[in-house]
Formats: structure tokens, sequence, C-alpha cells
């Protein structure tokens, strides 16, 4: 009789804050190892280039409201007037087929995640200073100066939130991107 294989896959909990580079940092990792990162819900409007499905589920505050009663996410939060979410099934599903899956999520979501997965390795990345991130924001010329002076107070409370949590085994400052991504590659493989 064969013996059914109960290894999961690997999953791995990126955060830090907007603009510290994750997002770019976890593409990469994901175009160089066999990870494939998770696709988030989210109930803002999707940016110029996105793609339904493939950058964001893009879902209306009723359906997302659903998913919640349903208990279909793994994590959610509300992140500046939107709520951004992972979906358990397609993570959990990959997890069985013993893949290796990157969430890149904020600490809020970060936290629910571990209590449901405590073996979920956790990845801070840090932009190089505070004077790197705010220009970081500044150049994405896609946030009011108010949101940017918000994504920055909520990057300090990030860091220590994220800094104080056991789960995150892991830190990478993303001042040189080469070096930046291979040390994310060096942690997921």
């Amino acid at each position: 009789m064969e013996e059914k294989s109960t290894k999961q896959g690997s999953l791995f909990v990126v955060t830090g804050p907007s603009g510290s580079g994750k997002t770019t940092l976890c593409h990469e990792a994901v175009n160089r190892t066999q990870a494939s990162l998770s696709v988030s819900a989210t109930t803002r409007r999707p940016g110029k280039n996105e793609t339904h499905g493939e950058d964001y589920y893009f879902l209306s505050h009723d359906d997302f409201n659903k998913y919640i009663q349903n208990n279909c996410f793994l994590e959610h939060a509300k992140v500046f007037d939107n709520f951004y979410g992972t979906l358990r099934e397609p993570v959990e599903e990959k997890l069985k087929k013993n893949e290796t899956i990157i969430l890149e999520i904020d600490v809020q979501g970060a936290k629910q995640v571990f209590s449901n997965h405590p073996e979920a390795i956790g990845i801070l990345i840090l932009p190089p200073s505070h004077v790197e991130l705010r220009r970081r924001l500044e150049n994405r010329a896609r946030d009011s100066k108010q949101t940017i002076e918000q994504r920055i107070e909520k990057a300090n409370w990030e860091i220590q939130q994220a800094q104080a949590d056991e789960h995150f085994k892991h830190t990478i400052t993303n001042d040189n991107f080469e070096r930046a991504v291979q040390e994310l590659i060096d942690i997921i493989e």
C-alpha cells in the first residue's frame, strides 16, 4: 500500500512599508525560483496596467464582505480606505501540493497568517533610510502629499511591529536591488 505524503509546501510572508521595494523583490524572486506569488484580493480600483486575477482580484465592497463572512480569507485588513486580503483556498491548495508560496502583505495580515500557519517564515523588507523611503514614495507619483505622510507614519509602526514579532526571522535592507533579491532567493531556497 502506497503511503501518502503529509509534507506541506513552504509559506513565506514578506512585508515591509510602502516604498520598501517588496513587490519588485518578490516578483523578481518568483521569476528566478520555483516559488509562486499569491494573488491578493482588494476593493481598490485597478491601476492602469493591472489585470484582474493576475495582479489582484478586484472585488466590490459587498463581495469582499461576503468573502469575510464565509471565512474565505487567510488574512484581510483595511489599508488606506480599501480592503485587502489573501484568499485561503488557493494558498492552502498550493501548500498541499508541496509548493513554495510567497504572500506579499502588510504586517496586520502577516499576524493573521501566523496565527493560522505558525510554520510560515516572515521576511521584513526595509528601505535603506527614511529619506530614501520618502524619495521613493514621491517618485512613484501616485499618492497625494497627505497619503505619503500617512504611509511614512505607518512605515514606522509596521517596522516596529514586524521587528517585535518572532515569526520575522529575516530582514533585508533594499539598498542594492541585486543583493536584496539574492538574499530573498537564498532565504526561499
